[in-house]
């Protein structure tokens, strides 16, 4: 989800009607979201069940390619994009269903592989995502996520167990709500999308303004 606009985000203010600074919130509502869901799902997963939140968090991300895949506006695409990134709670919850589920002799292994597809999927989408763009409508990276998702959630339904551990306690709303205004806090200053004078992407082979 993180690499999937890299190849059409020069594009975007074009495609979605609109300035290049707001165009860059497509990319960052994905960011902020998927940071806040990462420990939050993680501590629903603990309360409520981890395979449960990891459908749950995967169906999000279903919802928000078909909202984004639906739309050429940039509000309802940054929701839908927003959304998209609270898939990123299905990383911890899986680590958690992989440490519950395995025997200790098999948990390295299957640990190290999780971790390795993280990043061969992230470098895997961009050459992916350029060929679907250069090949068909651009909206068709949502409708194929989408996809992707809804076939993940029925593997995790036929395959990932029901009975789970569970910890109990309760969800700590003020703590979540902190550490959602503390990540927001941090993350917003950061630079958005590369910009040239009025905000306008800066043109190929051009220096950067001094």
């Amino acid at each position: 989800m993180q690499t999937l606009l890299v190849p059409v985000v020069a594009d975007l203010p074009r495609l979605l009607d609109t300035t290049a600074s707001n165009a860059a919130w497509v990319i960052t509502a994905t960011l902020l979201s998927g940071t806040i869901a990462a420990p939050v799902m993680g501590r629903l997963g603990d309360l409520y069940g981890k395979r449960r939140l990891l459908v749950l968090s995967l169906g999000l991300m279903v919802l928000g390619s078909l909202v984004s895949g639906f739309t050429s506006d940039l509000l309802p695409m940054v929701v839908g994009r927003a959304v998209q990134g609270l898939a990123l709670g299905a990383i911890p919850l899986g680590i958690s269903i992989i440490w519950d589920q395995l025997p200790p002799e098999r948990r390295g292994f299957a640990l190290g592989l999780m971790s390795s597809s993280i990043g061969v999927g992230g470098a895997l989408a961009i050459p992916l995502a350029a060929l679907v763009a250069q090949n068909f409508d651009w909206h068709w990276l949502f409708f194929a996520s989408a996809a992707l998702g809804a076939l993940a959630m029925a593997a995790i339904l036929a395959v990932v167990p029901r009975n789970e551990q569970r910890i109990p306690g309760r969800f700590d709303v003020i703590g979540a709500l902190g550490l959602t205004l503390g990540l927001v806090a941090l993350l917003l200053p950061s630079p958005r999308a590369p910009t040239g004078a009025g905000g306008a992407p800066p043109r190929s082979g051009s220096s950067p303004p001094p």
